[in-house]
């Protein structure tokens, strides 16, 4: 049976000092002109998705629901190779209306340049 792919509370960084970990102690970035994606190994079995997706960058709150939508579809559909690794994605560059179809494949691309590097070390 294969193994549920759900993004449930267990997937997610929920305080603030989960988030501060990464973000201090981050082993891995990668990036383009619009996303940010860091990383860092945790003890945790499963692997965990946090989202920073600020109004500056993305105005409208449906933008935002759409990156966020797309963020965790990739995220989900590649958690059985990313696990153990808690993972941050932040908005970088400012996005306006953005193509789901192309939010999707940027994405997708800096997941499996995360997974990539992961991999090397």
């Amino acid at each position: 049976m294969p193994l549920s792919q759900a993004f449930t509370r267990q997937h997610r960084l929920l305080t603030g000092s989960h988030y501060q970990a990464v973000f201090d102690h981050a082993s891995w970035k990668v990036g383009n002109a619009s996303f940010l994606l860091m990383a860092k190994a945790s003890e945790e079995p499963l692997p965990r998705l946090g989202l920073v997706i600020g109004r500056k960058r993305a105005k409208r709150a449906v933008d935002r629901a759409c990156i966020k939508r797309r963020a965790r579809e990739q995220f989900r559909l590649r958690q059985q190779s990313l696990h153990g690794l808690d993972i941050i994605l932040l908005v970088r560059g400012r996005v306006d209306h953005p193509d789901p179809a192309l939010v999707s494949q940027q994405l997708g691309q800096l997941f499996d340049k995360l997974l990539a590097k992961c991999r090397q070390a």
